[in-house]
């Protein structure tokens, strides 16, 4: 958080829950990744897109320099840069209306292949372990016959308290709950070629 003013601080505590890890268990698809898919294999897919993505790509296997990653909330992008140049672009689905995404620049702090949410995530009737709901909150009543299932954000790259890069439904707008969601081979690609400390600017 090599510039984030104390605004920005606050902000990040407000919406640190979205993205806060639970248990540490690898789960089902859930609440931050977007609606459940229950036609193969209840809540375990990730869903394509919901527009078409002729615009992700990654072109930096072979390429030297020091990671450098750019969001843009406007385009609803991200650029990873190394060592200046750019090789790879991902589309994205950054913080809804009341749940931003802070701009400012910021690094890499970790980095969790499992990680899910604390807060949200699905509720399933114990009975058929079909989701009832895809976007319940712990906080919420647990209705009869019904259990809570954490929300999974693998490839979690986090910057900043509660906010990070992971894996996530793409419905091409923004939707998520700070978080900033990207198809899960990009979330991958940008996963592997990051460390802790990596730079990160989002405007």
């Amino acid at each position: 958080m090599k510039s984030a003013t104390f605004a920005t601080l606050a902000a990040c505590c407000l919406l640190a829950a979205s993205c806060v890890s639970g248990t540490g268990r690898h789960s089902n698809y859930l609440a931050d990744l977007g609606p459940v898919n229950e036609t193969r294999d209840p809540g375990k897919t990730h869903p394509p897109p919901a527009i078409p993505d002729d615009i992700s790509y990654w072109d930096g296997d072979n390429v030297q320099g020091a990671p450098f990653i750019k969001i843009s909330r406007p385009q609803q992008k991200a650029y990873f840069y190394k060592g200046g140049t750019l090789v790879g672009v991902s589309l994205i689905s950054s913080g809804k209306e009341g749940h931003n995404t802070p701009p400012g620049r910021y690094r890499i702090q970790l980095k969790d292949e499992h990680h899910e949410s604390s807060l949200y995530g699905v509720f399933k009737d114990k009975t058929t372990h079909m989701t009832t709901n895809d976007n319940a909150d712990i906080r919420d009543p647990l209705p009869p016959n019904n259990y809570f299932v954490h929300a999974p954000m693998p490839y979690f790259m986090q910057v900043m308290p509660g906010i990070g890069m992971h894996t996530g439904y793409l419905p091409g707008y923004s939707a998520s709950h700070g978080c900033i969601r990207m198809p899960d081979y990009m979330a991958k690609k940008f996963f592997a070629n990051v460390q802790p400390g990596t730079p990160v600017e989002i405007e």
